[in-house]
């Protein structure tokens, strides 16, 4: 499936210079077949709901992106590298997946 992306000029740049996370490692996780998302209940408003996605990058390394979806495209926010609980997180969610 191919999905269609929107980014801001300044989220690309932030993500790379900030956290070593280029556009496409970051646009790569949502490939990944073990993708885990949540909603971001603290961030979302009613303007606009935003997800949280943890998966892994054509890079192997798991990353946490922040995102929301608008004109049915996913827009990143942010792309980082999973914290220690967020890794468990998705490590936790993979185990479901294979059962």
């Amino acid at each position: 499936m191919k999905l269609d992306f929107d980014w801001d000029q300044w989220n690309i740049q932030k993500n790379e210079i900030k956290h070593g996370i280029s556009r496409l490692e970051a646009e790569s996780v949502f490939y990944d077949p073990k993708l885990s998302i949540f909603e971001d209940i603290i961030h979302s408003d009613d303007k606009e709901r935003r997800w949280i996605a943890y998966g892994v990058s054509l890079n192997k390394k798991i990353l946490m992106c922040a995102f929301t979806i608008r004109n049915k495209k996913v827009r990143v926010i942010s792309c980082r590298p999973a914290s220690k609980k967020e890794k468990e997180t998705y490590e936790k969610n993979k185990e479901r997946r294979n059962n």
